[in-house]
């Protein structure tokens, strides 16, 4: 049984799922994806196929992270609606198998974006694919939850309330060295929250353009990834994610839009993309955004604090990109007192 992120037990693997996955059959070959800092990912290679596992990592970990079977229940739950997800084959909620819960899904062959500014593409397809991106995000959060047997996938309540004291304990658990502009950000956001407004819709929690898969000719998504952070919640926290990516620094670190001559790329402004998405949903303009731009800061802040905790004791997928990531803290928590200040 291999107890780290980086390997698996290729043997424990085949025996296990030649009993519980009809149709399989070795030899079996893995890799692990790279890209991502929370649940380890690899590819499965059988003569016939090729699956995807994802498990949640081995060892000490905060309370309700890394949820890999909420991840499984939301993309099975989607299954053939209007929100491309890969195929769910088999959940594994026995830890000895190989160290930790995991599940089994489809492989999807298509394309990757890593950068907003999509720079391998041409302009009419970059805003072809902001639109694609428009579109899956609105019937996100047209689900009807009930119909698809997740009206119970998150509490009721006000989202915001919820969700400000579940990530400021995260951060506190994770807490490397003291931030005073974290602390400012976490006590304004308290202050202003949101009467809640009665929309309770299926969230992602971490929409964004290198969480999606796309046709490898076409600019059509194939498929929705990294379901961790997804709950019943409040819509407009998904929007202002991909604000908040956007108006992060351009290029690899950043990954975001800003200093972008978005025009001239075939890019959407800020509000462009907003006023598409209410468009698509049907709803009015969006009052007081740059609170819920504050929170996806502040969030952020909270989940990358975790990441930089766990590259610092070593139970990261990638522990030195971990650490650096982590370095970001400050910045996410300056963006958030920023985007306070427009709402």
């Amino acid at each position: 049984m291999t107890t780290d992120t980086q390997n698996l037990d290729i043997t424990a693997i085949t025996d296990y799922l030649s009993d519980h996955l009809p149709g399989f059959a070795g030899p079996l070959s893995v890799s692990k994806f790279q890209q991502g800092q929370s649940n380890p990912t690899f590819l499965l290679s059988t003569p016939t196929k090729r699956f995807v596992l994802r498990r949640k990592p081995p060892g000490q970990l905060l309370k309700s992270a890394h949820a890999v079977d909420r991840e499984y229940r939301a993309q099975k739950a989607l299954a053939d609606s209007d929100v491309p997800v890969a195929a769910m084959h088999h959940l594994c909620e026995d830890d000895t198998i190989i160290g930790s819960m995991f599940y089994i899904m489809d492989h999807v062959d298509g394309r990757n974006f890593n950068l907003p500014s999509l720079p391998e593409l041409t302009s009419n397809d970059r805003g072809a694919v902001i639109r694609e991106m428009n579109r899956v995000l609105a019937a996100l959060h047209d689900i009807d939850i009930e119909a698809r047997g997740l009206s119970d996938y998150g509490p009721p309540g006000n989202y915001f309330e919820r969700q400000i004291g579940r990530w400021t304990k995260q951060y506190r658990a994770s807490e490397t060295e003291k931030l005073p502009a974290m602390d400012r950000l976490i006590d304004a956001l308290n202050d202003q929250i949101p009467a809640d407004d009665g929309q309770r819709t299926l969230v992602h929690g971490d929409y964004r353009i290198d969480n999606m898969i796309f046709a490898k000719d076409g600019t059509n998504c194939l498929a929705v990834l990294d379901w961790e952070l997804s709950t019943i919640g409040h819509p407009y926290a998904d929007l202002a994610a991909v604000i908040m990516q956007w108006q992060m620094p351009a290029g690899p670190e950043g990954r975001g839009l800003e200093g972008i001559d978005r025009t001239t790329r075939g890019l959407p402004s800020d509000s462009d993309f907003v006023a598409q998405y209410c468009d698509r949903r049907g709803i009015p303009e969006i009052e007081n955004f740059g609170f819920y731009l504050s929170f996806c800061f502040f969030r952020m802040a909270a989940i990358i604090q975790g990441v930089r905790k766990r590259g610092l004791t070593g139970n990261a997928s990638n522990p030195e990109r971990a650490i650096k990531i982590g370095e970001k803290v400050p910045l996410f928590a300056q963006r958030g007192l920023e985007a306070l200040e427009q709402a």
